[in-house]
């Protein structure tokens, strides 16, 4: 399956081609940074690696880091980039490393909050040197406040770097006040770069199909049922035709579920879910398999069966495909106008 997130996109990409042209000049040392949202399953983790994947020159350095899937720790994101690389070369407190790294022979003093975050933000300039690097922050809404704080000085920091945060809106992170300081903070930097990234437009699902068809030319009626369907999220979209891969154009249109009612009408027979199931339904939407979110969730792959089942039975879904175009389509998008 093509990569569909990348379907209109060549704006966000060209963007943060030129953010970089700026780090990778001579002489620059503070870091300019791209601040990249939107909802689960719209390409914004696949936006930034195509975008890293074509930066010329080339990065002497990208640092990638994210919530980690055992559970909140603090710096969870410097761990993460730590992770199977050497310090042994930093010029910092064995001690001080051992705690940021999260690794299990990490002394139990520990180091006065202000203090540990200044060896974080030492570290990491250590590790960049003389640059260009590429800082990447994936899913800022699920990070420790500690990692959230660190990134919001690494935007501050003497760093030859592209700095670029990925994050679902504040309104659906863990703390949604704090991310929403963070990602005010992060987008009023200086020469920030700001995306929201949003569902496909109905000519985006059009061209996708000619690229998923070859040679074919979608009917507007497919088009239209296909963005009804999927709310235009890439994911949803992506998923829903490898379901039916097997199936031509016109087939496919015979076989699209009917496009579920506007919100306010759903909204009294749609089915009570708990906080547990909805937490779920999120990972679905993401595409994880089962173990994923039960490491994401810190519970047995057992009891997400369990959870899955559920779901399957209160929204009268028939496959793990088919509860996450629901929730996808539980938020129908304001409808664009075709091009």
């Amino acid at each position: 399956m093509m990569p569909v997130s990348m379907v209109g996109r060549a704006g966000e990409l060209a963007e943060l081609d030129r953010a970089w042209s700026v780090v990778s000049a001579a002489g620059r040392s503070a870091p300019t940074v791209a601040v990249i949202t939107g909802a689960a399953g719209v390409g914004k983790s696949l936006l930034v690696a195509a975008a890293v994947d074509a930066l010329t020159p080339r990065p002497a350095m990208v640092l990638s880091g994210a919530a980690r899937v055992h559970g909140p720790a603090p710096y969870d994101w410097l761990a993460a980039v730590l992770t199977g690389r050497d310090t042994g070369r930093l010029a910092l407190p064995s001690d001080a490393l051992a705690w940021l790294a999260q690794q299990p022979t990490a002394p139990r003093e520990r180091y006065a909050p202000g203090t540990l975050l200044r060896l974080a933000v030492r570290t990491v300039q250590l590790l960049v040197g003389a640059g260009p690097a590429v800082l990447v922050v994936e899913d800022l809404h699920a990070l420790d406040p500690a990692s959230v704080n660190l990134i919001g000085e690494l935007a501050m920091a003497e760093l030859p770097a592209l700095l670029v945060v990925a994050s679902r809106p504040a309104a659906d992170a863990v703390a949604p006040e704090l991310t929403r300081r963070a990602l005010a903070r992060l987008s009023g930097v200086r020469g920030a770069v700001r995306q929201h990234l949003g569902p496909l437009r109905q000519a985006e699902v059009a061209e996708v199909l000619t690229q998923v068809y070859e040679g074919c030319d979608p009917s507007d009626r497919l088009v239209a049922s296909l963005w009804r369907c999927t709310g235009g999220n890439p994911y949803a979209l992506t998923e829903l035709l490898a379901a039916h891969a097997g199936d031509g154009p016109e087939a496919l249109l015979r076989r699209l579920p009917e496009p579920r009612p506007p919100v306010d009408a759903v909204a009294a027979v749609d089915p009570e879910l708990t906080a547990r199931e909805v937490e779920v339904l999120g990972c679905l939407v993401d595409g994880m398999s089962n173990k994923q979110v039960a490491k994401t969730l810190g519970i047995s792959v057992r009891t997400v069966t369990v959870h899955v089942s559920n779901l399957l039975r209160k929204t009268g879904s028939a496959s793990r495909t088919e509860v996450a175009l629901w929730a996808v389509r539980r938020r129908p998008p304001v409808p664009a106008p075709v091009d």
